[in-house]
């Protein structure tokens, strides 16, 4: 007769706890499904604030621009009544000796003309006549301001037995608008057995009062950090440097297929930068005797960079976009929750 009830209320305890799990189950499939629909809401707000604000950044760009263009209007009409006074006065009276009217000259209402459309003008990044525009066009940086560009070239040695070992020798840095940032020759850590000049360009006599490797990779890191670093193959760069650059902050012109199908390449050739450089920028470099010039061959690296630049920085945009978009949440990812060491402790007694 005892046997029964206990049975009864075994069974009774078996079927509280599945309903329980079952229960719990369910309200975390729905709590999980509920955090992500309001991450999803929260980064949607957080485009619509990105929206408004360039709508109002672009909003109040053309109201300066328009009140530029209303004074400029204003001060040549003040200009043209000036002129048509001084030049009624001129007719009408009759100037005294050693007195002049001066009366405002063409040159100036050039120059304010001048000076108004070089202030409309977007910096293409193309200033100095060292960088000159290959493409042709303006190719303002799309990702960020043209500050955080930098191109980057190294010539190396070699040490060790035959000169199978680089090292760094001279290090080149330039800017965005191709102005030198940094131009040194760089001592190496061990005696140079190879100086590798037909492709360096380094001689014995570049290197008597170079700075010494650590002092110059230091000043290298301190330009290069936060920076978007362009070249060609520059991995090579960064291997003699012993950088660890960001792989989302580097655009290596030997990798991408943009600039190969530009040029008509197949799209798995990479070409080098002596090649590339003559197909699409019409520039003969690397042709001297003296050697590679690391100056010469970062700008041309640049240049080719700004050539796609638009489509290339598009690219990683829409690649990061992709990589971080909110997925729907997986009830399999919660599994591991309906196992019991993760239950309340009084449940688990209680079905023992």
């Amino acid at each position: 007769m005892m046997a029964q009830p206990s049975k009864r209320n075994k069974a009774a305890s078996w079927g509280l706890l599945n309903n329980y799990r079952y229960l719990y189950k369910k309200n975390l499939m729905l709590h999980t499904t509920e955090n992500g629909r309001a991450r999803k809401k929260c980064q949607q707000k957080i485009i619509m604030a990105n929206m408004k604000r360039k709508m109002t950044d672009n909003h109040n760009d053309l109201l300066d621009t328009n009140e530029r263009v209303k004074k400029t209007k204003s001060s040549d009409t003040d200009r043209e009544c000036q002129r048509t006074v001084s030049s009624e006065n001129k007719s009408s009276d009759t100037p005294e000796p050693g007195l002049s009217v001066s009366e405002p000259k063409a040159s100036d209402h050039y120059s304010l003309v001048t000076a108004l459309r070089d202030s409309w003008e977007v910096d293409s990044g193309f200033s100095s006549e060292a960088s000159p525009p290959a493409s042709g066009r303006s190719s303002p940086c799309l990702s960020s301001c043209a500050t955080t560009v930098v191109a980057l070239d190294c010539e190396m040695v070699g040490t060790g037995p035959g000169g199978r070992r680089s090292e760094l020798a001279r290090c080149s840095i330039l800017d965005y608008r191709g102005n030198i940032l940094y131009d040194k020759y760089v001592r190496p850590c061990q005696p140079v057995t190879d100086y590798r000049t037909r492709w360096s360009g380094i001689r014995r006599h570049h290197l008597h009062d170079a700075t010494p490797f650590a002092q110059a990779r230091e000043e290298i890191l301190s330009i290069l950090e936060g920076k978007v670093v362009v070249g060609h193959s520059v991995y090579n760069d960064f291997e003699v440097l012993d950088v660890l650059h960001p792989s989302h902050m580097v655009r290596d012109t030997c990798t991408t297929r943009l600039l190969s199908r530009l040029a008509g390449f197949p799209r798995e050739r990479c070409a080098s930068l002596k090649i590339l450089a003559s197909k699409l920028l019409s520039r003969r470099i690397q042709v001297e005797q003296r050697g590679h010039c690391s100056v010469e061959d970062a700008r041309a690296a640049l240049d080719l960079y700004k050539l796609v630049e638009g489509e290339w920085e598009q690219e990683l945009r829409n690649k990061l976009r992709d990589d971080d978009a909110p997925h729907e949440p997986s009830f399999a990812a919660s599994n591991h929750y309906m196992q019991d060491e993760y239950w309340p402790d009084d449940v688990i007694a209680d079905s023992q």
